[in-house]
């Protein structure tokens, strides 16, 4: 297994920057070690003179320093900034971004509204699950409203808005209680641009929607609705009845009544018009709070690249002559070449893909090749008890440069390569394996089980695979030629020993589903 590493993500938001450290065990596995947060208000200036003041530049260096001093003290090996609306607008913002490079030594990337919106939806489909029935997700920061109107995760619209808290805050001069004429401007502008931008309408009434930040975080807790997918929610029926009271008390009252900081007391006001602007609009009731964002969605993506194999595989002298030798022995069996073939391909596409779950080194790589030629060669004793025939043929067959340890491993992978047996130290020949070589040999019979399954039809249909890394899951992205069903079923049915031996679920989606 591959040792632990530590990571971390910046976001670098118009109302904040937030720094999370995690200890990644592996793509799936994140364990939290540290959450902060440093008030630093980018957007307050860009919003109105379009530049970062001299004094944000230097509260930003500041601030990123102290972070690059935390990410040290946890022995970060790798991370990822990134920095949304107010700095995208800034026109100084090569400055800005120059200046955290040379003094705080970090990179900051500023993201396109497009990367944001991607990565806000990544964060929730890792935390809801492959099932969930989503079908909007909002994503309510300082400076823009980012929507994702859903069917089956794939994006049928979107629109990000130019209606932030702060952005509004600074453009409409509320610096405290929010009078009844500013209140309908913020609701005029906001439904113009969804009628401009997201149309035609949406009706997502009874559907699921989520709405993300800090700013949705807060109001669940002032209009908390019934709990929706094991998720809490903002109930928009309750948040009209509290939001007067709300909007008619200053910054200073609403932080001593709703128990919130400064910076977050100044635009509640503000954002539960947003939301309840936004409801109406949509048709919705309430609103799930999955407490997750950019951050969640960054680290996830840089564990998976942690773990990943990076070099494409290259095969030594040994590896050739092993693969020559079981072709030729597999083809003097008269085995299903072109079965054979399509499964070692579908074998590898897994092992490559799953490498940030599976941490398998590069050899095992070649053995389950060898096991995925060899899984169906017992057909030629019986095809009743194929999988034992394929064991005993190659654990005593002629097949050249395949000997000692590699020929046992290849051997009880091609046993237990359907669900007809499972590993049992009551075989010989697996009992006889040492545990190391027992793992091993469990491990590659998950994988080829999967990809027999992806050809249970024998058609080769399959021809693309691609995960997708979530907490707890790993979805598999199946490109096909024709109808794949059939397989996807079988695959599905077939996953039991991987799930087992890595502690992650899989599940599978037809691409374009």
């Amino acid at each position: 297994m591959s040792d632990p590493v530590h990571i971390a993500a910046i976001d670098a938001g118009s109302n904040a920057v937030r720094l999370s450290v995690v200890r990644a065990h592996s793509a799936v596995d994140l364990e939290p070690l540290h959450d902060e947060r440093y008030p630093l208000r980018l957007g307050e200036s860009v919003f109105v003179r379009h530049r970062f003041s001299e004094d944000v530049l230097k509260k930003g260096i500041k601030a990123f320093k102290y972070f690059r001093e935390v990410m040290h003290e946890f022995g970060v090996t790798r991370y990822r900034a990134v920095a949304t609306s107010a700095t995208r607008e800034a026109q100084n913002r090569n400055s800005f971004v120059r200046h955290i490079r040379q003094k705080a030594k970090l990179k900051l990337e500023v993201i396109a509204p497009h990367e944001e919106s991607r990565l806000g939806r990544e964060a929730v489909f890792a935390a809801l699950g492959p099932e969930s029935p989503l079908r909007c997700v909002s994503d309510l920061g300082g400076g823009s409203l980012e929507i994702s109107i859903l069917r089956d995760h794939s994006v049928m619209q979107s629109a990000q808005l130019p209606v932030g808290t702060v952005r509004l805050m600074t453009t409409l001069g509320i610096t405290g209680a929010v009078s009844s004429a500013q209140a309908d401007q913020v609701r005029k502008y906001l439904r113009a641009l969804l009628e401009s931008k997201l149309s035609p309408r949406p009706n997502l009434g009874g559907e699921l929607a989520v709405a993300l930040g800090g700013n949705a975080e807060s109001l669940a807790e002032l209009a908390p609705g019934p709990r929706e997918h094991g998720l809490s929610t903002l109930e928009l029926s309750l948040l009209r009845e509290r939001l007067p009271d709300l909007l008619r008390r200053d910054v200073d009252s609403r932080m001593k009544v709703y128990g919130v900081r400064r910076d977050r007391a100044d635009v509640m006001g503000i954002a539960g018009l947003i939301f309840l602007t936004l409801g109406r609009y949509l048709n919705l009731r309430t609103l799930a709070i999955p407490r997750v964002g950019l951050r969640e969605a960054l680290l996830r993506e840089i564990a998976r690249e942690a773990f990943s194999r990076k070099e494409p595989h290259r095969y030594d002298a040994d590896s050739r002559q092993m693969l020559s030798g079981t072709r030729v022995f597999a083809r003097r069996l008269d085995s299903d070449r072109h079965h054979a073939e399509h499964i070692r391909e579908l074998s590898l596409q897994l092992f490559d893909q799953l490498q940030p779950v599976h941490h398998l080194p590069a050899d095992a790589r070649v053995l389950l090749e060898l096991a995925a030629l060899l899984h169906d060669v017992g057909h030629t004793v019986s095809n009743k008890g194929h999988h034992k025939h394929g064991e005993y043929l190659t654990l005593n067959g002629d097949i050249a440069g395949l000997d000692g340890r590699n020929r046992n491993v290849v051997a009880a992978a091609v046993r237990y390569h359907n669900r007809k047996a499972d590993p049992s130290g009551n075989h010989p020949a697996y009992g006889a394996l040492n545990n190391s070589d027992q793992r091993l040999a469990r491990r590659l019979a998950s994988i080829l089980r999967i990809a027999e399954g992806l050809d249970h039809s024998h058609r080769r249909r399959v021809n693309g695979i691609q995960a997708k890394f979530q907490r707890g899951a790993v979805g598999l992205h199946i490109a096909a030629r024709g109808d794949a069903a059939e397989d996807i079923r079988d695959a599905n049915r077939s996953t039991d020993l991987f799930e087992h031996e890595f502690h992650v679920r899989l599940y599978f989606r037809p691409v374009g589903q």
